[in-house]
């Protein structure tokens, strides 16, 4: 029996790497569509090298998507690449519309034409919450009205509605989006807020003389020990990334795609965040954390929270690694790296 094929593009990143983890124990096949000027070191995945097929290109090159779909023929297709920090799109307007908007109706054009050569691709679009923006009900399910704060879930929204045009219209697509609401783990990258504190919390613990740098390009902490953040009231929904990786999959294992949000249907701002990781390493988070007006977001998104009840019915599975538990495990292992 052969063997299923799946390409995930963004594969070095917190998703793709779970990802590429879960559908190797199941038996797939899988290629890695990644960033030609990305550095010989895999990152995430580095302990795969030899268990995976790499494919170089861009989500904002059409020849090297096509030909990375064209030769591998995969039978499922997880687009998780993508300019992937909200607020970094702010300063990179035109850039991540063009990755996260016309990228993946790059991918979805090269599979079509697959599917043209009767060759059936199933596709998983990663959507967003981002594209709920400031919504007018909490919480947001499948059919709360969309309204994007930022580029990022602008771009999102784009690929999420011509996902949809290529589901319901005569090229039959079988697309599904999942609509994800936050999701972190040790491997999240440190320009997300959740890693940020993880890491700055490390750092002051463990009195780390030259921490790594924050999204401005300097230290995250500082020499007294402080760790700067933007607005501490903002809310989201934050769920456990290895967790949410088998819900991308479940969805293309259904007799009919459709698009499901999935969340733990529970909001917490980032300062009960910071309270719960300075609380972790026995530290008094009021004596480590000031407010920057440089880490203020343009426009704020939110109060986030994600209605599970489709996914739950549909796909059979609900998050089961809550806020508290999430937090304390990156603070774990970042006091552990960076000591």
């Amino acid at each position: 029996m052969n063997k299923k094929k799946a390409l995930i593009t963004g594969i070095t990143g917190q998703d793709g790497s779970y990802l590429a983890e879960f559908l190797l124990d199941k038996g797939y096949e899988i290629g890695g569509f990644l960033r030609s000027s990305s550095t010989g070191h895999l990152g995430n995945i580095e302990h795969l090298r030899g268990e995976i097929r790499l494919f170089r290109g861009s989500l904002d090159d059409e020849r090297s998507i096509e030909a990375a779909v064209s030769e591998f023929k995969p039978d499922e297709i997880y687009n998780l690449g993508a300019e992937a920090a909200p607020a970094d799109s702010f300063k990179r307007r035109v850039y991540t519309s063009d990755i996260n908007a016309l990228g993946p109706l790059r991918i979805f054009e090269s599979a079509l034409r697959l599917q043209k050569n009767r060759h059936k691709v199933k596709i998983y679009q990663a959507s967003t919450s981002e594209m709920y923006g400031t919504p007018p009900e909490v919480p947001q399910d499948e059919n709360t009205p969309f309204h994007p704060n930022n580029p990022y879930g602008v771009a999102k929204l784009f690929a999420h509605h011509n996902a949809r045009i290529l589901r319901e219209g005569a090229e039959s697509m079988f697309i599904c989006c999942g609509i994800l609401f936050n999701h972190e783990s040790p491997r999240r990258g440190m320009q997300y807020v959740t890693r940020k504190v993880s890491v700055g919390v490390a750092c002051v613990a463990n009195k780390v003389k030259n921490p790594p740098l924050n999204e401005m390009g300097e230290p995250i902490i500082t020499p007294d020990w402080k760790l700067r953040m933007g607005n501490l009231a903002a809310k989201r929904d934050w769920g456990y990334a290895k967790e949410y990786v088998e819900f991308m999959w479940l969805m293309l294992q259904q007799e009919k795609p459709d698009d499901y949000v999935i969340a733990t249907g529970e909001t917490h701002s980032i300062q009960e965040m910071i309270e719960v990781a300075f609380k972790y390493a026995g530290l008094d988070w009021k004596k480590h954390v000031v407010v920057d007006p440089h880490f203020v977001r343009p426009l704020e998104t939110g109060p986030l929270c994600g209605n599970p009840a489709k996914a739950k019915k549909v796909l059979g599975r609900a998050p089961q690694i809550k806020f508290k538990e999430l937090i304390e495990m990156m603070v774990a292992s970042d006091l552990a790296k960076f000591s």
